[in-house]
């Protein structure tokens, strides 16, 4: 399978380190299968500093499967669970939820999703609210890879400088 990887910054090598904590489904790396959706997160990125890169990728699809090292979730679509997941991987405690998931596949929580999250945060929405919200979102996918195991299966095939109009 093909994944990509839409940032501002060119790089050699994957560092978990350098990612951003309180994301979907924990700091790690996040890549797609669509290229569009990287694309466009490349061009999101750019508008503050550098340049819409797409670095692409390689995986063996079994590896997505669970199938090898790698101890796989997979969110076929918006539910409860999905939910719950991103909740406690988006609440900024001290120390942050940890989970022992190498690579997480799933729906991405956007701008609106994160609204719905929020209304449910603050008692506005219940769980069910949430997940029949979510169920009417455009969603597209992402493929978290949390650990330098799961990592070491991505192998680099390329990266493209997008050119902006």
């Amino acid at each position: 399978m093909i994944l990509y990887h839409g940032t501002n910054m060119y790089f050699d090598k994957i560092d978990l380190s350098k990612c951003m904590p309180y994301k979907d489904f924990g700091q790690g790396f996040y890549l797609t299968n669509i290229r569009e959706q990287a694309y466009d997160m490349a061009k999101r990125k750019s508008r503050r500093f550098g340049n819409p890169i797409i670095h692409t990728y390689q995986i063996d699809d079994m590896i997505l499967q669970g199938e090898g090292d790698c101890k796989v979730l997979k969110f076929e679509e918006p539910n409860e669970e999905w939910a719950e997941f991103i909740l406690s991987n988006r609440e900024q405690t001290n120390p942050p939820f940890e989970h022992s998931y190498d690579i997480v596949i799933g729906p991405v929580a956007d701008d609106g999703v994160a609204y719905i999250l929020n209304r449910y945060l603050e008692g506005s929405f219940s769980m069910e609210d949430v997940v029949k919200g979510l169920r009417y979102s455009k969603l597209n996918n992402q493929i978290f890879f949390g650990t330098y195991k799961a990592i070491k299966h991505l192998y680099r095939i390329d990266y493209d400088k997008i050119t902006t109009t």
